[in-house]
């Protein structure tokens, strides 16, 4: 993974009277700016000013995608709708990130795989919106089931109902695509199961205690056990994907900032509740 001076994006305007002159626009290197080629007139250059101001900058480049400083900074923000998230931890820079490029390298090869089948339907949206509201931890607490106690919610984030939308979608669909692309032709043996069951769900019941029968138990040991032979396949994916992938960090202050192990690949392509 490169290193190297952060790109700065800015919008620095040179505007003599009366008019605004011409226009460039460079947006592959993350780099804009608009102004006006020199004027002939004396006057015209003692009147005009010359003014920078840096909007946003290049943090990373993903296979020619860039990675700007505010989709960080709205990473961050939305990291609190996220279930994995520990509510007494605060997702750092270089972690929001490691799932930014994670997720980047995920939405290009379901691009490259042309999947127009996942995207989320509307019913699936509102559900998930839906469990965010009344099941997160921290929605609970700030009552975001009542439509005042959810706009007060979102205020205090600085998030909005779109943006929250817009994540929403998102993650359904990348979702979706690990579903799709990982989980068909995984069969659950019966001696997968049986063993969960004696080896994993007895011990964590107490002597006396109802242990509920194999049979009823069978469909959710299932469950966890495809989702874990799912995870395992998209962990060496994503591994394999960024080792091959061309992940550039352009902010060394976030280039010597190690992952922290607890972001896992699943966690960070967008894994929720």
């Amino acid at each position: 993974m490169r290193t190297s001076k952060p790109i700065l994006a800015k919008f620095s305007c040179k505007i003599p009277a009366p008019s605004l002159a011409g226009l460039l626009l460079l947006t592959a290197a993350g780099l804009c700016w608009a102004q006006t080629p020199q004027s002939n007139s004396a006057s015209n250059q003692a009147s005009s000013s010359a003014s920078t101001i840096v909007l946003d900058r290049a943090i990373a480049v993903v296979n020619r995608h860039v990675i700007l400083a505010s989709d960080l900074d709205d990473e961050i923000r939305l990291s609190v709708l996220d279930a994995n998230s520990a509510p007494q931890q605060n997702l750092t820079r270089r972690q929001a990130l490691d799932k930014l490029i994670s997720r980047t390298l995920i939405e290009q090869q379901i691009r490259q795989e042309d999947m127009p089948a996942i995207e989320p339907s509307p019913e699936a949206v509102t559900e998930r919106l839906h469990q965010i509201r009344t099941e997160l931890p921290i929605c609970i607490r700030q009552n975001c089931a009542a439509d005042s106690g959810w706009k007060a919610f979102l205020a205090a984030h600085a998030l909005t109902e779109q943006r929250v939308d817009a994540f929403l979608r998102y993650r359904l669909e990348i979702l979706s695509f690990i579903e799709e692309r990982f989980r068909q032709g995984i069969q659950i043996s019966e001696q997968q199961v049986e063993a969960y069951y004696n080896n994993t769900l007895l011990p964590e019941y107490a002597p006396g205690e109802t242990v509920p029968p194999l049979a009823e138990v069978t469909p959710r040991i299932q469950e966890i056990l495809l989702q874990q032979q799912v995870n395992d396949l998209f962990d060496n994916w994503l591994t394999n994907l960024r080792q091959q992938g061309d992940v550039e960090i352009l902010d060394p202050a976030l280039a010597s900032d190690p992952v922290a192990p607890e972001i896992s690949p699943v966690a960070a392509a967008g894994s929720s509740q």
